[in-house]
């Protein structure tokens, strides 16, 4: 029953770590590596207009939901101006309204759009089969017999839809075609051709318009595409060259053949688009995210707590990780320490003096409180007594070697006032006391064990990967509370009693 409560407690601590993690990562967007940043892009759209007398209104067009792309703030700027914002059909519409505007009017539209979950976004609901249009004579038939050898020559829907498109912008299309193809189309024009023939054929087709994302753009065009319902989604196709699927760097921005700016009681109308890409840490687009999803994981984040709290824990977190680096190197290779946290908080001097420094100070300090320790021994002082005497010391050695190193030039030395003094104190009386009860060697063999150990704490605990992970993460730390309890269990041979008992296997 004891085994079965702590699987259970194991399963329930890994699995509440993970999926906590799992979420943060890949719904909120979470960075796993340090560093990282994210790109984005601010598009704007400005609509400049003049009233000519009376109340004004300006419907504009919004991107609502784009496929591969997050919408991470909006603004609206337009002072004097009231403004809201509904769902008209399948577009979202921002409204301006004012009762006496006078002189050129200026009204600024700005998103923060970043890639996120390349796809083309939610299934629509399939619309049904269009009704056949009324082409007319000569373009019924022609209109016919190209849709009938498209059909032949394609699969499905989106293959007919590709098929069409390349057979229209062919070098040289056939006779049927011809009669449909101009070659001043724009591409609005091309994918209107396009729908009506696709209706010929029963099959739903649409508009849609976006915004290529660059670097800089001062004047970005709109572009039209093509997209067709297979029955399951829209799939967009390319009205020139025929390919299936939106660029990675196209901003949808609105759907339909309608114009995406509607002003009342105005002339001179003007919507025009700018792009710039900026370069943002993800952990604040990740945060920013959070918070228009309304998720709670950001109000207890320890992102939220001020940046020297956050300083704090940023090296308190690493210490289970530490913890655990010492149960696996005692308890399953078998290395012998002095106590059982003491090698951990070596490893976070460590993090402050450096390895190399962090070494030499600790062997030297232990050496001469060694030394000291083994002449109180002779005064026969009690135990208490002794301890107070063995840290006075180990302070007193410690600014001595400070002094010394300062003046030598060695800036080291001032660190090392950073080490835990009960620590050492109480290392110093460990390590005299098996030097009397087993042999100077156990007691040497224990005191490399413990930096040994430290060593390899230090490396983890300053890994930036680790760090960062246990920070963004903390819910790791019920994963390494889990791996801790399973070790307690372990009562297998330790690697050193495998070497030690070798002979025996022969």
């Amino acid at each position: 029953m004891k085994r079965l409560h702590l699987a259970l407690l194991v399963i329930v601590l890994m699995t509440t770590g993970l999926v906590m993690t799992g979420y943060k990562a890949t719904v909120l967007g979470f960075p796993l590596l340090p560093a990282q940043t994210v790109d984005n892009w601010i598009v704007e759209a400005r609509v400049a207009f003049e009233p000519t007398g009376g109340p004004v209104t300006a419907r504009l067009v919004l991107p609502d939901d784009p496929p591969g792309f997050a919408i991470l703030d909006e603004n609206f700027i337009s002072r004097g101006y009231g403004l809201t914002t509904s769902q008209q059909g399948e577009n979202r519409e921002a409204h301006w309204t004012t009762r006496y505007p006078s002189g050129r009017q200026v009204l600024y539209y700005r998103a923060t759009v970043y890639l996120h979950n390349r796809t083309n976004g939610e299934d629509e609901a399939y619309p049904g089969p269009v009704s056949v249009p009324e082409y007319g004579e000569p373009y019924h038939s022609a209109a016919m017999a190209l849709l009938e050898s498209v059909r032949e020559r394609s699969a499905d829907i989106s293959s007919f839809a590709t098929v069409l498109v390349s057979d229209l912008n062919a070098p040289n299309p056939g006779e049927n075609a011809t009669l449909f193809v101009d070659p001043n189309d724009t591409d609005a024009d091309r994918v209107r051709t396009l729908i009506q023939l696709l209706a010929g054929a029963r099959i739903p087709a649409r508009m849609s318009h976006g915004i290529t994302l660059t670097d800089w753009a001062r004047e970005a065009q709109p572009m039209a595409w093509l997209e067709v319902h297979n029955t399951r989604e829209w799939v967009p196709i390319h009205p020139r060259n025929g390919s299936t699927g939106y660029p990675a760097n196209l901003l949808v921005w609105w759907h339909g053949d309608i114009e995406p700016l509607q002003v009342e009681r105005a002339r001179n109308r003007e919507l025009s688009f700018s792009v710039t890409r900026n370069i943002h840490d993800a952990i604040d687009v990740a945060e920013q995210r959070a918070q228009l999803m309304d998720s709670r994981f950001v109000d207890f984040s320890l992102f939220g707590l001020p940046v020297q709290t956050q300083n704090m824990y940023r090296v308190l977190l690493m210490v289970p990780l530490g913890a655990l680096i010492i149960v696996l190197l005692r308890n399953v290779v078998g290395i012998r320490t002095f106590g059982t946290f003491m090698p951990v908080l070596i490893a976070l001097s460590f993090r402050e003096t450096q390895l190399l420094g962090g070494i030499i100070l600790f062997t030297l300090i232990v050496s001469l409180g060694l030394a000291i320790r083994f002449y109180l021994d002779h005064l026969k002082l009690l135990l208490v007594p002794r301890l107070a005497a063995v840290v006075i010391v180990v302070i007193m050695l410690m600014a001595v070697i400070s002094i010394l190193s300062h003046n030598l030039g060695i800036e080291q030395g001032l660190s090392l006032a950073l080490f835990p003094i009960v620590i050492l104190a109480m290392t110093i009386e460990r390590m005299s006391l098996v030097w009397e009860e087993h042999s100077p060697q156990e007691a040497i063999r224990q005191g490399l064990g413990s930096l040994a150990v430290a060593v390899v704490g230090y490396l983890f605990m300053v890994n930036r990967h680790l760090e960062h992970l246990i920070f963004v993460f903390p819910e790791l730390l019920l994963v390494v509370l889990a791996i801790t309890l399973l070790l307690g269990r372990y009562t297998g041979y330790r690697l050193t009693e495998l070497l030690r008992f070798r002979a025996l296997g022969q």
